[in-house]
Order: C-alpha cells, then sequence, then structure tokens
C-alpha cells in the first residue's frame, strides 16, 4: 500500500474504454446552457422587475439565457437528471445545428460519508514547516455549498461500494447520449483533501480508492476528465508542491505525485484510463493572471504545477473557475470562501485563455446559490458564513441567495 491509501485494485467492467485526452473538448462546441441555473435566475430577473430594478433584471436575463453552467450530480436521486440534461443539449444540437459541451460535476467519496468533513483549522501546526508562509486560506468546504442531499449515503458499512453503485450509475446514463459531449469535474475538494488532510481523515485512503475508480469507469469516448485541483490558496504554495520538512506532507507526497499515484491505481483497473486535465478554483475567488496576493492567482497555481505533473507523466491541461472571481481589488482573508460580501462575476466562459495550459475558463459554482447559512443556530452553520467578509443574513447552502446574486452582478468584471 502506498502513501495514499490504495489497496489492490481488481481489474473490473471498467477496462478497455477511453476518455478524451489528446483535444480541447471545449473547441467546437458551444458551453451548454445549464436547465437548472436558468429557471432561477429567470426568476431573480422576474423579482427585480417587480422592483422596478429593470437595468439589473436586463443582466439577469443575460445571465440566464447566455452564460454556460456546471450541472451538479449530488446524490443518487440527481443521477437521472443527467439523462434529461443530456438530451436537452441533444436537442439543441438538431435545432441550431451547433455542438453542444455539457459540463457537470460528479461529488466526491468523501462526502458522501457519515463524518465527512476534515477541518484543517490550524494550516501551519499541520501542513506547513516551521518558518514558512502559510495561507490565509487554509481550504474550502465546498461540500457545503451544494444542493446535496446526503441521507442516501450514510448506510454504515455501504459507503466504498455504494460509491462505486453512484459511479457505475452516472456512467450508465452517460452512455445513453454518445453524441454528446461532456466534460466532467472530478470529486470537489478531493485532492485537496488528501494532500493536506490524510493524517486526520483515516477514511481518506477509501477515498483516494474511489476516486480511481471513478477515473477508470468513466472513461467514454464523449466524456473528457478532469480531476479537482483545489485552488492557490489551498495547495498553490511551495510547501505543497515541493515537500520540504512537513512529516505530513512526506507521508502524503506533493501534489502532483498523488495525481500520478491516482492514474496509475486506475490504471490497475483500466489500462486505457486517461485524464484531460485539472480544475481549479472551483466554487472559490481567485484571480487569473491579475492577483497579486501569493496564493491567490491561478495563473501562477497552474504554471506552477504543469512542470510538476509532467514530471509524472501527465500532460494536463486546465480548466479555471472564474464564475464569481470579477472583483480583485480586495484584501483576501482566510474566512472568505463563504458568500464572499465583495466577490462579482467574473469572466465568462470561454476559450480564449492567457495561457494554452488552460482549456477554458468557465462557470462551475452557480453564482447566486448560497455558500452556506449565516445562521447561528443551524446544525449546518459555519463560522467563515457568518464573518466579516461575509454576506449576511445568508440562507442554507445550495438555496437561492437573491442578494447575493444581485451582489454578484453589481460587482461583475467585465461587465454584464
Amino acid at each position: 500500500m502506498n502513501a495514499v491509501g490504495f489497496a489492490t485494485l481488481a481489474a473490473g467492467s471498467a477496462a478497455g474504454s477511453q476518455s478524451i485526452s489528446a483535444l480541447n473538448p471545449f473547441l467546437g462546441h458551444e458551453f451548454f446552457i445549464s436547465p437548472v441555473y436558468r429557471p432561477k435566475v429567470l426568476q431573480a430577473a422576474a423579482n427585480l422587475t417587480m422592483r422596478g430594478e429593470f437595468a439589473l433584471a436586463k443582466k439577469a436575463v443575460k445571465v440566464a439565457t447566455s452564460v454556460s453552467t456546471f450541472l451538479w450530480v449530488s446524490d443518487f436521486a440527481t443521477i437521472p437528471d443527467i439523462a434529461g440534461w443530456l438530451r436537452s443539449a441533444q436537442a439543441t444540437q438538431i435545432i441550431s445545428r451547433k455542438k453542444q459541451v455539457v459540463q457537470i460535476e460528479v461529488p466526491a467519496f468523501q462526502y458522501m460519508r457519515p463524518h465527512r468533513i476534515c477541518i484543517n483549522t490550524d494550516a501551519r501546526s499541520t501542513i506547513y514547516p516551521t518558518g514558512t508562509a502559510v495561507p490565509k486560506l487554509a481550504r474550502e468546504k465546498s461540500s457545503w455549498r451544494r444542493e446535496t442531499s446526503i441521507a442516501s449515503f450514510l448506510i454504515p458499512g455501504t459507503g466504498e461500494e455504494k460509491y462505486k453503485t453512484f459511479i457505475q450509475q452516472v456512467k450508465q446514463e452517460l452512455q445513453k447520449f454518445p453524441d454528446v459531449r461532456v466534460v466532467l469535474q472530478l470529486e470537489t475538494d478531493s485532492i485537496g483533501n488528501l494532500v493536506s488532510n490524510l493524517g486526520m481523515c483515516k477514511h481518506l485512503s477509501m477515498s483516494a480508492r474511489s476516486l480511481a475508480y471513478a477515473i477508470a469507469t468513466l472513461q467514454l469516448p464523449n466524456v473528457a476528465l478532469y480531476l479537482d485541483g483545489a485552488h492557490a490558496g489551498w495547495l498553490g504554495w511551495d510547501s505543497i508542491l515541493h515537500p520540504q520538512s512537513s512529516l505530513l506532507l512526506k507521508n502524503i507526497g506533493p501534489t502532483a505525485v498523488l495525481m500520478g499515484e491516482l492514474l496509475t491505481a486506475a490504471r490497475v483497473i483500466n489500462p486505457k484510463a486517461i485524464i484531460r486535465g485539472v480544475a481549479t478554483d472551483v466554487s472559490n475567488y481567485n484571480g487569473l493572471g491579475n492577483q497579486p496576493e501569493q496564493g491567490y492567482d491561478e495563473l501562477v497555481y497552474i504554471r506552477n504545477l504543469a512542470p510538476l505533473l509532467a514530471a509524472q507523466g501527465i500532460d494536463a491541461h486546465f480548466i479555471v473557475d472564474q464564475g464569481r472571481s470579477g472583483n480583485q481589488a480586495y484584501t483576501r482573508v482566510g474566512t472568505d470562501w463563504c458568500n464572499n460580501k465583495y466577490a462579482g462575476f467574473g469572466t465568462r466562459p470561454t476559450t480564449a485563455t492567457p495561457d494554452p495550459l488552460i482549456d477554458a475558463i468557465v462557470w462551475a459554482k452557480p453564482g447566486g446559490e448560497a455558500d452556506g447559512t449565516s445562521d447561528t443556530s443551524a446544525a449546518r452553520y459555519d463560522e467563515a458564513c457568518g464573518s466579516d467578509a461575509s454576506l449576511k443574513p445568508a440562507p442554507e447552502a445550495g438555496t437561492w441567495f437573491q442578494q447575493y446574486f444581485e451582489q454578484l452582478l453589481k460587482n461583475a468584471n467585465p461587465p454584464i
């Protein structure tokens, strides 16, 4: 067993197929407009119109009708929706005669387990060698920013096998529409937690095996896979990219090595397993070549990580979430991940990127869905959601937050 806890993996039904890796899956395709996000934003526009905010309502309609966001598969109940999304994209292709690319996020095994959240509250003592710079933003809790029903996974003793069933069912839905291209972003937070929290979260060895299984299984000719690479404020520091004196880092290995191990483990199951690359800044607010603060620029992170991945035999390309990164003119703090009150909509999804390493700028997090509640009496309350950096009052994670959506519209850069 290696550093991330892979047990022997037996080859199974995943063997034989391969996903898209040699080409940018977005090229020659239009970004599919989410049938989930669109009606929410149109309702937000209607709310603005009723208040006489006509200029802002017009901007909201533009977001609803022209901006693509990721579709999130949150639990077993969501899986049948995949076919509906792909059927809609197929119909759009037929009517418009323009090929569509559908963007989907598949959740992490660790967020389908009891006691699934592993919070690293003291980054200096647990991750970073004494005397090194420590990022203010140690981690983000994107699991609490989803519309998710975790209950279906809380069956003792069945978590890992249940997750395999989950992945198999996702695959079956994707196979129904081989003429629709799909970009899959695998398991938000998974790599970040594996790198930074393995010593504190015993279930993460299962998470590593489950992620390898997902990579191996979701190899389809119409699908491009991107692993989640967290973001610059979490993994973009030299002490993570290049292990030094930290015992924890020596036990886990650097980010690039971990990704290499995951791909190697996936190839035990499916020898043809491959990934297109890495997704970064999902649900976060970092800049892309325009943020001077250390640890808050994804372009710096990507350019540092890419050669390390190449050394692991991974020719990685990247997608970067800029959905809420429009405003970079404020000082970042460690508690600003939850309903950031300075955030604005960022660069719209595009393949016009600042570096050939980046396949596309995307909007992974649907802007306007709450990151977490500011209600201190709520069961899922996190103190970050009540911080000075957060917009309050805020509803539960995943529910619509009209005031926050309006803030994103007002602070958008470039303007909507």
